[in-house]
């Protein structure tokens, strides 16, 4: 499985590193800035801490995919929003049309009706 994530110091990509033996049954990951052309291992081991600048790294890079889908998301409502809207305005249009034609037949029945009691 592979991520690209792009931040604002850079794209990050982060693959799993599936030929290099780990401990404990957790995979390694890659972390490479091909702006800076240097990498550095993740191991998943119990026993090793990252670094500071690989937590912050991380964070950095979870923030930006974490905004990434957010905005994705409100785009996404944003359009469901305005086929909502659009369609209410589609039914309002088409209710306005159902009234016109309704007040008019009833105009016309009524002047049916007063013709007829005038005659009478």
């Amino acid at each position: 499985m592979q991520y690209a994530v792009h931040s604002s110091n850079g794209t990050y990509i982060v693959s799993e590193d599936k030929g290099q033996a780990t401990t404990g049954g957790m995979s390694a990951y890659q972390i490479s800035s091909p702006a800076s052309g240097h990498s550095q291992a993740m191991d998943g081991s119990p026993g090793s801490l990252p670094s500071p600048q690989q937590l912050t790294e991380e964070a950095s890079r979870k923030r930006e995919l974490r905004l990434m889908k957010n905005r994705t998301a409100a785009k996404e409502y944003r359009r469901r929003k305005k086929d909502y809207v659009r369609s209410l305005e589609m039914r309002i249009a088409i209710i306005e049309n159902q009234k016109q034609k309704m007040t008019e037949e009833l105009d016309s029945l009524r002047q049916m009706c007063t013709g007829k009691s005038n005659s009478i």
